[in-house]
């Protein structure tokens, strides 16, 4: 009867730490966050943005597998997707949601206004209604902008093109980052007295035709942060490349794509940034009262090899330069 009960004994010991560890594991589950991040479309410089964001995390901290989970859903430029997936974040009760792109940042905003949404690399959060004010945001909102340095860039192309007539720029007119960058763009160019010709599309279907039309009419393109331009950058420049028209880019990554040259704020370390502010979130940092994040220094990236193809030569100093503090592709 003794060693019977002895053995009851142990039962109940072993059932008592089995239950203490599962309810341990649950628990150490429970505290591992899950980080939505969604992308409005697959182009190197998102992907760059989403890479950085990664590598921010785990400069926080926070290491993928171990103390975080990433959901990470690819909207391929589907608006009814946006919005099936930023439902999927909340559905998931996710601790952070990340947009990488504008219309990304607004459906994951449209969807809650209680998990707090990073903004992966927006131009122009309060043109597009996600804050209030960029020091202040106010609500469940706040992130990192790419906004581009405009009047550095039109300096750069006044240097590498100084016979330029007439400058065209092409953008997007659905996307409210693209189209708050021409507006500035147009002030600008104003200022500075140079003659500038707008185009628009409305998708990536509409690019060729509207290139078409501008490499008659214009001695080299400005593209703004635009993701639908982007995502046919190849399109873009095999039309002008026609005509020998260089193509100035906002974006490095564009630049890669065939653009002819930029300075830019570099996309990757953008997402850096970005995954730095969600860390600082997770660990309890307030959307409503943190700034909106600026980064400042522009690199300077050039393709010899577009140059090459226009027949452009760029100044010795100016190579120099991209070679000691940018990127040079050849």
């Amino acid at each position: 009867m003794k060693r019977l009960y002895g053995l009851i004994g142990l039962i109940l010991v072993f059932l008592g730490f089995a239950f203490v560890k599962e309810r341990q594991q649950d628990q150490q589950q429970a505290a591992v966050p899950t980080v939505g991040i969604l992308q409005l479309v697959s182009h190197p410089a998102l992907d760059a943005i989403h890479r950085g964001i990664i590598a921010g995390l785990a400069d926080e901290g926070y290491q993928v597998g171990k103390n975080i989970k990433i959901d990470f859903q690819n909207a391929q430029n589907d608006q009814s997707n946006l919005k099936t997936m930023s439902a999927r974040f909340v559905n998931e009760q996710a601790s952070a949601m990340i947009g990488i792109a504008t219309p990304a940042a607004q459906a994951l905003a449209n969807a809650s206004t209680t998990i707090p949404v990073v903004l992966g690399a927006i131009t122009d959060p309060e043109g597009a209604h996600l804050v209030k004010n960029n020091q202040r945001p106010g609500g469940n909102v706040t992130g990192v902008s790419d906004q581009a340095p405009l009047k550095a860039q039109l300096k750069l192309i006044q240097r590498i093109m100084p016979q330029m007539k007439t400058l065209g720029i092409i953008y997007t007119s659905s996307d409210d980052s693209a189209t708050a960058q021409y507006h500035q763009f147009v002030k600008i160019c104003q200022a500075a007295g140079v003659p500038l010709k707008a185009y628009s599309i409305a998708s990536t279907n509409d690019l060729n035709q509207v290139a078409q039309q501008m490499i008659s009419q214009v001695d080299a393109i400005y593209v703004p942060t635009d993701n639908t331009v982007a995502s046919a950058m190849q399109t873009l420049v095999a039309t002008a490349n026609t005509a020998k028209i260089p193509v100035f880019p906002a974006v490095d990554t564009m630049v890669k794509a065939g653009g002819l040259a930029t300075l830019s704020i570099n996309q990757y370390q953008l997402g850096v940034a970005t995954g730095k502010m969600t860390a600082k979130i997770l660990k309890g940092a307030v959307p409503a009262t943190t700034p909106i994040h600026f980064e400042r220094k522009g690199e300077l990236t050039l393709n010899l090899s577009a140059a090459k193809k226009l027949g452009i030569t760029f100044p010795a100093d100016l190579i120099k330069q991209a070679q000691q503090d940018g990127e040079v592709f050849k």
